[in-house]
């Protein structure tokens, strides 16, 4: 796997997902298998585009699961072929949509795959719709854990927070070595 900083890497073809993975839980690592299967099936590169710190980090001032060298490890574990980060500050929250769209065009995506709640751009301006104009998009729905709730960086917070660190591990799942 090969780390990237934003706006450096050029492919002629590839598949991207594209997300603040905080945590790289198990729902982000269902979007990013399907991602990296839909690439290995299509003959080209898998990208995961990130952020550091993740955006609901930097502007909540919320904890960060996991910093970014273990986010790192984690997707390698994946089987990614490239990461994207993007430095997460004022600069980059205030470039435009279009301009986050041409950043991905470098990238020459067969498809990108996201979440169904992804925003994009300065006021978060961005959103499926305009994502779809310009690629082919694959949009995957939440992921439940057994008890019907949405994993999600925000709901594992609460629980370590909670103090229910065994079962934030259980969500964060599978791969080695992250400490909660």
């Amino acid at each position: 796997m090969r780390i990237h900083p934003a706006n450096t890497l050029v492919l002629p073809a590839s598949v991207v997902t594209v997300g603040a993975f905080d945590g790289v839980h198990l729902g982000h690592q269902v979007l990013i298998r399907q991602a990296v299967a839909r690439a290995r099936t299509l003959g080209v590169p898998s990208v995961v585009y990130t952020f550091d710190p993740p955006p609901r980090c930097y502007l909540q001032r919320v904890p960060i699961l996991t910093p970014l060298e273990e986010k790192v490890r984690r997707l390698a574990q994946l089987e990614v072929d490239h990461v994207v980060v993007a430095n997460f500050n004022e600069a980059y929250m205030s470039r435009s949509a279009e301009v986050f769209i041409e950043e991905l065009r470098a990238l020459h995506p067969l498809e990108i795959w996201v979440g169904r709640n992804f925003r994009f751009g300065r006021g978060r301006q961005g959103g499926l719709d305009e994502l779809a104009v310009a690629f082919s998009v694959r949009v995957m729905d939440p992921v439940c854990c057994t008890r019907g709730e949405v994993i999600s960086s925000t709901r594992i917070r609460s629980l370590i927070a909670a103090g229910q660190r065994e079962e934030a591990w259980a969500l964060l799942g599978g791969l080695d070595g992250l400490p909660v």
